[in-house]
């Protein structure tokens, strides 16, 4: 066995890993907050790719100003959609608010392809392009820079959950809603903050992903993969989300290298089945959480 190429397939499985765990922390942030499965994750990381090509390549603005004015976009994008989509919603049988993201998605694909055409687009160059090496093996350098990304805004997170008052309230609303608007907690504002720091981590995902792989209206096909990981962490599992991410990155990684491309999805529904059968709610999830 090649031992250098395999280095290199497992590093660039932990990069892509990197970018699954941050938009699964977005999926999780939403779950956990308003207990909402939100299949439209994939559409939403799409959006603020196309925020992006917009601020920085039709505007020409620095890509440092693109990517904070993205976010921005996506985290207003992620507001009006809780607003008027989603909290008239609540308290109604999960399947419907379920079938809710499925139609949203469908909608943000057509904005896509209604204002920015279903044309595939590379975005220009912004990430340093030197070859990066670890040892002996190569790393993509958007490869290796998307991870750096992505592991500062989840060590970033995290410290928001833990530390910050908005974050608490979030990690109070999660455990008892009822609890939580007894203690004085504005809840429909947590809902709101819970899918404007979801839409925001998914627009950075979506910026990194697109500078990988370019940009179409099929970039939702990403969620599939995130919503792999949630499942096998657990939906309302935040290191599940992490741990998890970088597992089905390096599995699609091996997968791919070994396997051939085409059975890169096949792994990991294999490993989803897998899981599921051994733990229902996922390797870090908690036996409450209801199945649809």
């Amino acid at each position: 066995m090649d031992l250098l190429f395999l280095s290199e397939v497992v590093l660039a499985g932990i990069g892509s890993g990197g970018l699954y765990a941050l938009a699964g922390l977005a999926f999780v942030i939403i779950y956990k907050a308003t207990r909402v499965v939100n299949l439209a994750i994939g559409e939403m990381l799409m959006m603020g790719a196309y925020f992006f090509l917009t601020f920085f390549a039709v505007l020409e603005l620095p890509a440092w100003a693109a990517v904070v004015l993205a976010v921005v976009a996506s985290g207003v994008m992620g507001g009006v959609i809780e607003r008027l989509a989603i909290r008239p919603m609540l308290g109604e049988a999960p399947i419907s608010v379920f079938m809710v993201t499925v139609g949203l998605g469908s909608i943000l694909v057509g904005l896509v392809e209604l204002i920015w055409s279903a044309d595939q687009r590379r975005l220009p160059e912004f990430m340093p392009t030197e070859p990066i090496f670890l040892g002996e093996a190569f790393v993509s350098s958007k490869v290796f820079y998307g991870f750096l990304v992505a592991l500062v805004l989840v060590a970033i997170v995290v410290a928001i959950f833990r530390y910050w008052r908005g974050g608490v309230a979030l990690r109070a609303t999660a455990s008892d809603q009822g609890a939580a608007y007894a203690m004085g907690i504005n809840v429909p504002r947590v809902f709101s903050l819970a899918w404007v720091s979801a839409a925001a981590l998914a627009a950075v995902a979506g910026v990194v992903v697109g500078a990988i792989g370019g940009l179409s209206s099929s970039m939702g096909v990403f969620g599939l993969s995130v919503l792999v990981v949630v499942i096998v962490g657990g939906l309302d599992s935040v290191v599940g989300a992490l741990l998890a991410g970088l597992m089905i990155g390096v599995l699609e990684a091996l997968a791919g290298a070994y396997l051939g491309g085409e059975y890169k999805l096949l792994a990991t529904f294999v490993v989803l089945v897998v899981v599921l059968m051994l733990r229902p709610y996922g390797l870090f999830g908690t036996r409450e959480i209801e199945r649809l």
